[in-house]
């Protein structure tokens, strides 16, 4: 664990200083990095996130596509297809921008379900089924969702089974004065956020530094007595009485591997109640269903959330 650890919370540490204001989001970021779970970023145009996406890649200099989702996208230009060559005569495969390291599907949100469905596909089976070719996918394949908020116009909410298949969703919100006024700042002195500015970044981590310290995630010890107390969560979850639906046993799992890479993150090799507390809101916000009733009455999820871990006693 020591040897990897130094590396993350450098990145952190530099992905801060690039992306000003947003230290809690750069956090759980780097959680879902070491889960190796895909990530919903939401939040309103403006605030950083395909940057936040560019930079991390660059950091850890990991091969980076992105695809702009828009309703006119079809599978094919997601995944790739095989394209006939009137010299060979014969088919050449044309990759889609899923075959890469670290994939930014902009806006996944205006997207038709059918485009959504072939990018969720390769992230639950890591690999492409191409005319009946089955193509793996790289060992790192990460993919960061951006998505505006579902009250603006123009979008296809993602179904319920689908958003489940996201680790974490992330809220972007707008920077304190302090911070949005070191922004300003710096784009004084000259730092945008250009292609060709972010290429100049210098790396401070490897993708195989990345798998290595996902691999040291999972030898984490998770006692019986936080088993049990995840469990009770995910149990009481789904009796919730403003939920319509609960925590699901996929969402359990990944709470169980999430509370692990925050336990690593902080320097330890054990899970505390503290680390499944963190992970909580940023990996429930899009599995959880209120009732119309609780909707309508202005109820946040956010709110039952906090409400859930409160009521659950924490082991000693």
């Amino acid at each position: 664990m020591n040897e990897t650890r130094p590396v993350l919370i450098h990145l952190g540490e530099k992905l801060n200083q690039i992306v000003v204001g947003q230290s809690n989001l750069v956090q759980q970021l780097l959680i879902g990095l070491l889960a190796g779970g895909h990530i919903i970023l939401e939040g309103v145009p403006g605030t950083g996130k395909t940057l936040l996406v560019k930079v991390l890649a660059q950091l850890i200099q990991a091969e980076f596509r992105r695809v702009q989702l828009t309703p006119d996208v079809l599978p094919s230009d997601i995944t790739g297809t095989n394209i006939f060559d009137l010299n060979s005569h014969s088919f050449t495969l044309k990759k889609g921008p899923v075959f890469t390291e670290v994939l930014l599907a902009d806006e996944i949100n205006r997207t038709p379900p059918k485009t959504q469905a072939a990018l969720l596909e390769a992230m639950e089976e890591m690999q492409v089924t191409l005319d009946g070719e089955s193509l793996p996918l790289p060992d790192l394949f990460w993919v960061i969702a951006t998505q505006n908020p579902l009250e603006f116009e123009g979008t296809y909410p993602l179904p319920e089974a689908q958003l489940d298949r996201f680790l974490f969703k992330l809220v972007v919100d707008y920077p304190d004065q302090a911070a949005e006024k070191q922004m300003l700042i710096n784009r004084q002195h000259g730092f945008a956020a250009r292609r060709w500015e972010i290429n100049r970044l210098q790396p401070v981590a490897t993708v195989d530094e990345i798998l290595t310290a996902r691999q040291a995630v999972k030898a984490v010890k998770v006692s019986e007595a936080i088993i049990d107390y995840l469990l009770t969560l995910v149990r009481t979850s789904r009796q919730y009485s403003d939920l319509a639906l609960g925590a699901s046993p996929r969402a359990a799992g990944a709470w169980l591997q999430t509370s692990q890479a925050a336990a690593w993150l902080a320097g330890r090799d054990f899970v505390t109640p503290d680390d499944v507390k963190v992970v909580a809101s940023p990996l429930l916000r899009h599995r959880l269903i209120l009732k119309p009733e609780a909707m309508l009455d202005g109820l946040q999820i956010d709110a039952v959330i906090a409400s859930i871990v409160n009521q659950v006693p924490v082991p000693r």
